[in-house]
């Protein structure tokens, strides 16, 4: 392959590769050239065009295939455009040569095809250059026109569309010859040919005038006729062709008009034409007027449905605007198609017409208007219907009977009704809350006009009507509750109308069905329907007993849609209703036949199938109660309904067919609750049932040969292809649907109770099937459900008798019978594989294949299908290797005999099918032949359809079978290519299937596909060249194909696509016209972006700046791909493809929002500030002359066609918050103005703009989005600072903007979501800290103010529009709300520091709270109160109150305990704060509670004045604190669960403050039992006392009851989590690897110092005893953390845990224990090891100071007894040693002044050994400081420190050892002298080491003058250097003298300070 890329043919190369591969390697080399050319150097072209020119003409000749063909007529033009021009006629001239020429034979074909390829890419690429060339050409072309095949035809009418393109007006004089020559086309057998006509005259309308002026009505006669018989892709060409046609008539090009003096086409005329089509068809004005009179035969689908799309196209081309100005006319025009007889002939047509109107509407007004303009349609709307309603009602009140043609118009009006009330709803539907202006104003009247025909005579009327009343709840659920009131109102006063009670009942119905799209529901009570009444009344009126009968049960049906929580209340009444309807016993049943006439019997079935009805509704909505027995209560009357179904047949002959609707509504109401019930339940009814069924879909008794709709649903997805079903996936869907198959449509009245349902995903509307199919499709299901459970002689019996069925059964009814018998038997299949059961032994295996391998030679393709994959699920079923193998070669066997198409297709199919549910292990051994088969049949040339089936198969097996395929991929491949290179395109379904195999092809090989192997790199060429051939093609399912394929290449080899060519690609096809293609788009980008957003964008925006010289009308703009998308958005309605987009969006903001933040922001800010229509009209008026010329036909490509609608703005609001998320993440400076760069905080004010914009827009959804952004915004910049006023921040200029945008959410009609929502805002708003001024913040307080009267309104009080559990969402928002700002108020003014000096003092905030809280602080309890009850287990629920809570009612505990859950915790932290801060009870004094809620605390009668504080504490706490710790072990359990599940920091820091504060109230009590014994027992002995406290007497704790164990373990877990290694076990481990003391961060840190701080007061919890038992763990874990922690750091702090330890030595030392005999050896021995392992972890490597202070706590804190033992001691000596001697000045500093704390203990037992021992070492280290004086402050503080000690010991010492000791201290001062001369010349520290022992010694004289003299007196040198020092001293200045008297007073406090003083 790389050999082909070179800008000549590679001659040599292509010589020596095989045949076969030639025709690949010349693809590539064009495909290289097409790509190079336009890039390459224009003097290299010219250097080598004549080579270039000879070898692509050359080609020509070598019969090219026709993807080669258009590259290379591709290749030519493009190297003449860029090259020079000299010899492009004779290359012309040589085309038409071979044009001409009269070789007719096949082979020569392919030459004739590329030679016209190649004029028709000349003229479109040069044009005009060619000069007067072109009439030769053109006739040339026509004439090969009349004498080619169906192939050639179609490449002739393409090439003369390129013609035609390309010489624009310049070929008029031929216009006329082109158009009389193609026009016979469009009804060519062919209709690859006639879409090829559509487009060639599509392309010549644009400049032959006579098409859309003289030759129109021919034009659209034309039309309707090629559209007869056509297939999809005609209808949407040849629509296109007469829409387009069709507009120009009506609005001409203006360039053409100057050209010719033209007459224009009126509106009634063009609309007259196209209605001829819809109503007549193509027979239209050519008949006799006779026939026309007579009323022929009905149209057409396939016309119709053209037609329609063809109105559509017509509407589209002219615009929005257009149809804005003309929409009454065109809505008039479109409601009387529906109304002309000519389109209701029958029902099913009327039926079938009416969906093609509301088609026609749906797609012009859903798509093209904007909100405003669809407001405005609806208008039209309404008058229209009101203006149809006058009329009928003038005909239904005229008694007189004069108006005799009026009934007529009454059934004609029902069909304008269901089509105008269609639209309307969607309308509604589609603009969701922005539709209130439409209800609300009351000219227009909406509802009234809506509720008007719910009186109309017909019931498809009615339905429609409460049809759209349901999507007006749903848009706007305020309006449900009120609507559900008007009808019961309606119906109680109108009881005696039938028309009222069916109407008003059906829009009751319709009404609560809407409710569960409602989230905030309706209020309970509302579903205590009326329907009982209609029951009971039913009997009294027999002109109404069916209506009433029918709307009873219509109703009970759609209570059950409300869900279980509901009706649990009814459900009794109801069981007793069902049972009552039917016949109690087999007596009562044969005494009711015998009875009643015709009237009484209809009224009884549809009772009864009204019951079965409900029942359905009853188990599909409420599973959760569907108990036993409940199941056994239901079951007696389904079995008496089952039973009575044998009798129906006689009781029909007695009174008559008509009964036959209703019996066969029973039977439908009955399959319908079976198959949903368990099978087992009605085991014993088995054999009637079946009966039943078998006779229902094998026709039996039915004369009419209905099939069943679910054939298309049970085959495979896959198989679309084969059946033409992808047309289910296309924009015309719903009218397409409907051609392609055989049964009728649906629609509402066909069964009213679907109006209460759920609708099916992805349709607008509810559509039933008529009663016929209905029945057979849902006995056609239950048969599934059933046959899984039957004995497999049944089984057998019914497979016998089915072929039996088909064999008596002839012609179409055969085909009906076989279609249904073969749907059951797929049903019964998928049970089976469903229920993992068998087929069953042989001889029923044998009667079902032979009934499924006779259909696989059915002519009818649908039944193929079936057959294959009924095969393949046999198979699955059957699971046996021989069964299997036997079913292939059976296969095998017919394939390589049979020669018809129908065979060979059906068992290729079934080869597959094989595969597909076998998997590739089950059929491996037949693998080879399969695809031997296949591929063989693949290339059968002779029938396209037997390729496309074989194609399909292999496809199939290339996805089972996985890597086993492996092996067959390079021929597989080959053979794909070829095809691809060969096939022509009109088989667009071969195409189709190609690409299914290559995408199978690519998944197979898998990421193999990234390697760099020889075969690989063949592989991967291969399906790129593929792929490219693919994308080329006409069809778009083919393109779809071919990016689903390279999609699958990127997954595995994404360096091998290139992006370059894809990406541009994709956004052309963003605005392709076919959905599947769209879709195949987006779903590519998506993958794409999600790993190179980037590259994507920029690749897109470089196609938007190429499209400036392109004609592509593609919308990329400045905005790029990301705007595309957000435009998609407005006018898409394919779920998947708007949930792709959303995706594609989404990628790309998280890669490129941050860098790009103003772009993305626009982007977004665009989307919310959606303009209006009318700044539009205002520019239009401004336009220059000019222009208006130009633009008139181009103005509506330019600018987006509509203001981006609400779905999408909710979404742009979304990606504003994401945006702040990412930015937050990415960088904290986009918060910092100092730091000015495209951050997010320089958009501020868009942000808040947006927010606001999206917070007060009429969309709810669109305000819960605004008004969540608002809070982001809020949270993430609330402390941010404004740089220009210091003290302020930035968001404080925007407080009118936040309150504004709040104000609406509190208004009364705002639904309880937004106001709960707003809720939330306010209280981060109030508590953010950015308004400083209460004033200011009194708006947004007040309107939490208001909300807060709402909810101590209480129950009730209001007139509620939503459910009560909405309410209690708002309830309990508000409360939280509050409760977040009362917690506010308390952070302390040290979180606030860094906002300045002028921010608000917290405790102002408080002044908005106080006055609420005692109110606030009821409802508070209340709701936790609430909480409580809600949270008990649900054994408990009938404990709890039977009329609700404070904020919930019964019905709705389910969803309020949701709510609950989300706010409590704010709540309960709030009540913690107001019973800390008002003393546990104050606020209560004076007023009594009112009745909803007691506070729950307080005992009930005492006034709460009469207490003391304590008294208050132990009444609310005795609780936790009292006699019953197990409650207090039981909090410690919790704690200790929560630390085990939750990690964050936070949590446990605050579970540490828990445990301290529980161990003290413990220790409270303590005291208190302690002193009131002390009292008891004064004078007695004191001992009584320490059994108090847990241990008692023997000091056994015991777990689960011991608050001390409880504490002992959460306290563990926490330290062994932070400092593994105190975990003695790891230690033991021999993986154990010994970790370095290391320093804990910060939070752990606190963590462990809480801890250790905690342990140390456990013990005082104890009696004696009981300390004894836990000292050894509390010593052992305390001596261990500050082993752990006590690390030497940078600035000699002490680390936090460090200081704790050290604490609770300390604490645990000077405890009361150690005055207790009785534990005191244990105690000695405790206190003794504890030193012991502390001196022994002092290592050289540990923080010295913390184990010296530790050691010297030791000895300070415990007697000498037990610290004093020779042992300890000489340890001790040993640690203080090291530390006078270390380096570290500092150690050597705290060393001396711990030294001294030791020196000075009282007990001078204690103190005298270290005296003795340590100061001779301490007087040498200060001798020796004269030879080394200190160098820095801290050496100083240490020489400073030990002369300390020494003064110290001269003081302490005996008056007659005083003059030793000072002859130590005074030379050693003095030797510290500087003499005077070096006085000014020492540094700093050595005159600072001067100063200190001249003052020194200035103060010890006169101390001891006596003995100073003595030794000043022994050493006259001393003397001297002493006395010159004070000299020197007095001779400076006397300011400095007096300055230095105060000095030494200072320094005699020790400098160095421990952040704690332990001592």
């Amino acid at each position: 392959m790389e050999l082909a890329h070179s800008l000549l043919l590679n001659e040599d190369a292509l010589a020596q590769i095989t045949e076969a591969k030639r025709p690949v390697f010349i693809f590539e080399w064009l495909r290289f050239l097409d790509k190079v050319l336009v890039a390459a150097n224009k003097v290299d072209v010219k250097e080598k065009q004549k080579k270039l020119v000879e070898q692509l003409t050359g080609l020509i000749s070598s019969a090219p295939g026709p993807p080669t063909r258009k590259l290379l007529a591709k290749n030519l033009a493009t190297l003449y455009s860029i090259g020079d021009t000299f010899t492009v006629f004779q290359t012309l001239d040589k085309c038409n040569d071979i044009i001409k020429s009269k070789d007719d034979t096949p082979a020569y074909l392919p030459t004739k095809l590329a030679a016209v390829a190649c004029v028709g890419a000349f003229y479109e690429k040069m044009g005009r250059m060619l000069g007067s060339s072109f009439p030769d050409t053109i006739n040339n072309l026509l004439k090969a026109l009349k004498s080619a095949e169906s192939q050639g035809r179609g490449e002739i009418l393409l090439s003369l569309q390129k013609v035609l393109s390309g010489l624009g007006g310049a070929a008029a004089s031929c216009h006329r010859d082109i158009y009389k020559n193609a026009r016979s086309l469009l009804t060519d057998r062919s209709m690859a040919v006639r879409c090829a006509v559509a487009k060639c005259l599509l392309e010549l309308q644009n400049e032959a005038v006579f098409m859309w002026t003289t030759e129109l009505e021919n034009v659209a006669t034309l039309c309707f006729k090629a559209l007869e018989g056509s297939n999809y892709g005609v209808r949407v060409a040849v629509s296109k062709l007469l829409g387009t046609v069709m507009a120009t008539a009506l609005m001409p090009k203006q360039a053409a008009v100057m050209r010719q003096n033209v007459k224009r086409a009126t509106l009634e005329e063009v609309l007259e034409l196209m209605a001829t089509g819809f109503l007549r068809g193509g027979s239209g004005f050519l008949k006799s007027g006779g026939e026309m009179l007579k009323g022929g035969a009905s149209v057409s689908r396939e016309v119709r449905v053209g037609v329609t799309q063809a109105y559509v196209v017509f509407v589209t081309t002219l615009g929005g605007q257009w149809l804005e100005r003309n929409f009454a006319t065109f809505l008039s025009h479109v409601l009387d198609l529906v109304s002309h007889p000519r389109a209701t002939q029958t029902h099913v047509e009327a039926v079938y017409s009416r969906r093609c109107v509301s088609f026609m509407l749906r797609a012009t007004l859903g798509g093209l208007l904007g909100e405003k303009a669809q407001i405005a349609a609806g208008k039209e709307i309404c008058q229209a219907i009101s203006k149809q309603m006058r009329a009928v009602e003038a005909v239904v009140n005229d008694t007189s009977g004069e108006n005799k043609a009026g009934a007529a118009d009454v059934s004609a009006s029902q069909h304008v009704m269901v089509c105008a009330l269609k639209e309307l709803g969607s309308l509604v539907q589609s603009l969701s809350a922005t539709a209130s202006p439409l209800i609300q104003e009351p000219s227009i009247g909406l509802l009234e006009t809506v509720t008007s025909v719910l009186l109309h005579p017909s019931m498809a009327a009615r339905l429609a009507a409460a049809w759209c009343l349901r999507c007006v709840a749903v848009a706007l659920p305020y309006q449900l509750t009120p609507l559900l009131d008007r009808c019961a109102e309606r119906i109680n006063n109108l009881k005696s109308s039938p028309e009222a009670v069916s109407g008003y009942s059906f829009a009751m119905a319709a009404l609560l069905g809407g409710v569960h799209q409602c989230p905030l529901g309706i209020p309970h009570s509302k579903g205590k329907v009326s329907a009982e009444d209609l029951l009971r009344t039913a009997a009294q009126n027999s002109r109404l007993s069916l209506q009433r009968t029918q709307a009873g049960w219509l109703l009970l049906g759609a209570l059950m849609t409300l869900g279980p929580s509901l009706v649990r209340y009814h459900l009794p009444k109801m069981l007793l209703l069902w049972r009552n309807v039917f016949p109690r016993s087999q007596k009562e049943l044969e005494a009711e036949k015998a009875r009643g006439d015709s009237f009484t019997w209809q009224v009884t079935l549809e009772g009864r199938a009204g019951a079965l009805c409900a029942m359905r509704s009853f188990v599909a909505h409420c599973p959760e109660l569907l108990t036993e027995d409940v199941i056994r209560r239901l079951m007696t009357p389904i079995e008496c309904a089952m039973t009575m179904m044998s009798h129906v047949p006689a009781i029909i002959k007695v009174h008559g067919a008509h009964l036959k609707a209703s019996a066969a509504m029973v039977r439908l109401r009955l399959y319908d609750i079976l198959a949903l019930l368990p099978p087992k339940t009605y085991e014993g009814s088995f054999n009637a049932l079946l009966r039943e069924l078998v006779a229902e879909f094998t026709l039996t008794d039915n004369s009419a040969n209905t099939t069943t709709s679910l054939l298309r649903s049970l085959c495979h997805y896959d198989d679309s292809v084969l059946m033409g079903s992808w047309l289910q996936e296309t924009d015309h869907k719903s009218i397409e649907d409907q051609v392609s198959q055989s049964h009728p449509c649906g629609a509402l009245e066909h069964d009213p109770s679907s109006i209460y349902l759920r609708v099916p995903v992805g349709e607008a509307i509810p559509g039933p099937l008529p009663l016929g199919v209905s029945v057979i499709d849902a006995s056609v299901a239950l048969f599934g459900v059933v046959f899984p459970h039957v004995s497999f002689k049944h089984r057998l019996q019914m497979l016998d008798h089915f072929a039996e069925c088909i064999k008596q059964a002839k012609g179409v009814r055969q085909q009906a019978v076989q279609l249904n018998i073969f749907t059951a038997v797929l049903s019964a299949l998928k049970g089976l594989a469903e229920n993992k059961s068998t087929l069953g032994p042989e001889e029923v295996r044998k009667s079902a294949l032979a009934l499924v391998m006779g259909a696989l030679d059915n002519p009818n393709p649908i039944l193929r299908c079936a057959a294959g994959e009924a095969l393949g699920r046999m198979a699955q079923v059957v699971g046996e290797a021989t069964f299997i193998a036997r079913m292939a070669q059976y296969s095998f066997d017919k394939l390589k005999s049979a020669r018809d198409v129908v065979s060979r297709t059906g068992h290729s199919l079934a080869l597959g099918c094989l595969h597909r549910y076998v998997g590739g292990i089950g059929s491996g051994q037949h693998l080879k032949t399969s695809v031997s088969i296949l591929l063989a049949l693949a290339q059968d040339g002779s029938s396209h359809e037997v390729q496309t089936w074989a194609l399909h198969s292999l496809a199939l097996i290339v996805d089972s079978s996985g890597p086993m395929y492996r092996g067959y991929v390079e021929p597989t491949l080959s053979l794909v290519l070829t095809l691809l290179l060969t096939v022509p395109p009109s088989h667009t379904e071969v195409h189709q299937c190609l690409g299914r195999c290559l995408g199978a092809l690519i998944t197979t090989v898998g990421p193999e596909l990234q390697g760099n192997g020889a075969t690989i790199s063949t592989i991967r060429s291969s399906c790129l060249v593929g792929c490219a051939i693919m994308q080329d093609h006409s069809d778009s399912l083919v393109q779809a194909a071919a990016i689903s394929c390279l999609q699958q290449l990127h997954m595995f080899a994404p360096r091998h696509v290139n992006l370059s060519s894809l990406v541009p690609c994709l956004c052309v096809h963003l605005c392709s016209s076919h959905l599947l293609l769209r879709r195949a788009a987006v779903a590519c980008l998506r993958q794409l972006a999600q790993r190179e957003a980037a590259e994507v964008c920029e690749y897109a925006m470089s196609l938007a700046k190429r499209a400036g010289d392109s004609k592509d009308n593609l919308n990329i703009t400045e905005t790029g791909l990301e705007g595309v998308l957000f435009g998609m958005l407005d006018r898409e309605t394919d779920r998947k493809l708007c949930s792709d987009i959303h995706d594609t969006l989404g990628h790309m903001l998280s890669s490129l929002a941050v860098e790009k933040l103003s772009h993305w922001l626009k982007l977004c800010k665009d989307v919310l500030a959606a303009t209006t229509d009318e700044e539009d009209s205002e520019k239009k008026d401004e336009m220059d002359d000019d222009i208006m010329f130009t633009a008139l036909g181009e103005e509506n490509k330019t600018k987006p066609s509509v203001a981006p609608r609400w779905v999408t703005r909710v979404f742009a609001a979304d990606c504003l918050c994401r945006i702040i998320l990412l930015c937050e993440n990415a960088d904290k400076t986009h918060f910092d103005l100092a730091a000015a760069r495209d951050l997010l905080v320089l958009h501020l004010s868009d942000l808040i703009r947006m927010a606001f914009m999206a917070a007060t827009d009429h969309s709810n959804q669109l305000r819960m989005a605004g008004l969540q952004a608002l809070e982001d915004i809020i949270k993430k910049f609330a402390s941010v600072p404004e740089p220009e006023f210091p003290g302020h921040v930035i968001l404080e200029q925007y407080q009118a903007n936040v309150g504004a945008a709040l104000r609406p959410a509190f208004s009364p009609d705002t639904p309880s979501d937004i106001t709960a929502k707003a809720c939330q805002v306010c209280s981060t708003w109030i508590g953010s800290g950015v308004v400083s001024d209460l004033n200011d913040l009194r708006r947004v307080h007040n309107l939490l103010l208001s909300s807060l009267d709402k909810v101590q309104a209480g129950k009730g009080s209001s007139s509620q529009l939503y459910s009560e559990s909405a309410t209690t969402m708002e309830k309990l928002a508000v409360l939280k709300a509050w409760a977040e700002v009362r917690m506010k108020t308390l952070l302390t003014p040290d979180d606030e520091d860094d906002l300045g000096t002028d921010v608000l003092p917290p405790d102002s905030l408080i002044t908005l709270v106080q006055p609420e809280l005692p109110s606030l602080s009821r409802l508070w309890l209340a709701m936790l109160q609430d909480y409580a009850l809600l949270t008990l287990p649900a054994e408990f629920s009938s404990q709890l109150p039977p009329d609700g809570g404070a904020f919930y009612t019964p019905e709705t505990i389910d969803t309020a305990r949701l709510h609950y859950r989300n706010s409590w915790a704010p709540v309960l932290h709030a009540v913690a704060l107001w019973l800390s801060s008002t003393g546990f009870g104050g606020a209560e004094e004076s007023e009594e509670p009112p009745a909803p809620s007691r506070a729950p605390g307080l005992p009930q009668g005492v006034s709460a004045t009469t207490k003391t504080f304590e008294e208050l504490v132990k009444d609310r706490m005795h609780l936790m604190l009292g006699n019953e710790t197990l409650l207090a072990v039981e909090l410690l359990n919790v704690l200790h669960r929560l630390l085990l599940t939750r990690d964050p920091p936070a949590v446990q820091l605050q579970v540490t403050a828990v445990v301290q504060e529980t161990i003290r109230a413990a220790l409270d009590h303590l005291r208190q039992q302690r002193t009131s014994q002390g009292q008891e027992v004064e004078g007695g002995e004191k001992d009584s006392q320490s059994t108090l406290g847990e241990g008692g007497d023997t000091g056994e704790l015991l777990p689960g009851k011991s608050l001390v164990f409880a504490a002992m373990e959460l306290l563990v877990f926490i330290l062994v989590r932070h400092l593994p290694q105190l975990n003695t076990r790891v230690k033991e481990s021999p993986s154990h690897v010994p970790l370095r003391p290391q320093r804990l961060p910060e939070e752990s840190a606190r963590l462990v110092a809480n801890t250790v701080s905690i342990l140390a007061e456990l013990p005082s919890l104890c009696s004696p005893a009981g300390s004894m038992t836990i000292l050894p763990t509390v010593l052992f874990l305390i001596t261990g953390v500050l082993r752990e922690t006590a690390v030497k750091t940078g600035d000699n702090s002490v680390p936090l845990p460090v200081s704790a330890a050290l604490q609770g030595i300390k604490t645990i030392i000077t405890s009361p224990l150690a005055r207790v005999e009785s534990t005191q050896t244990q105690w000695t021995g405790l206190v003794r090891s504890s030193l012991a392992s502390v001196l022994e972890y002092s290592q050289p490597d540990m923080d010295e100071v913390s184990m010296l202070t530790a050691i010297t706590l030791f000895l300070l804190s415990a007697s000498n007894e037990i610290v004093g033992v020779t042992v300890l001691q000489k340890g001790c000596m040993d640690r203080f040693r090291n530390g006078l001697n270390s380096s570290d000045p500092w150690v050597q500093a705290r060393c001396y002044q711990l030294l001294l704390s030791v020196f000075q203990h009282s007990s001078r037992a204690l103190s005298t050994p270290y005296i003795h021992a340590l100061a001779p070492l301490m007087v040498e280290k200060l001798k020796a400081v004269e030879c080394s004086r200190p160098g820095t402050a801290a050496e100083l503080q240490a020489v400073q420190e030990g002369i300390r000690v020494l003064e110290n010991l001269v003081g302490m010492g005996e008056e007659q050892n005083r003059v030793q000791l000072l002859a130590l201290l005074v030379p050693t001062l003095i030797s510290y002298l500087l003499d005077e001369n070096a006085i000014s010349s020492a540094p700093q520290v050595s005159k600072g080491l001067h100063d200190f022992a001249l003052q020194n010694l200035m103060r010890i004289g006169p101390l001891y003058p006596a003995a100073f003299k003595t030794v000043i007196g022994a050493a006259p040198e001393l003397k001297t250097r002493l006395e010159s020092a004070i000299r020197a001293n007095q001779a400076s200045s006397k300011a400095k003298a007096a300055a230095r008297q105060a000095q030494p007073a200072v320094q005699a406090a020790p400098t160095i300070k421990l952040k704690t003083s332990f001592f």
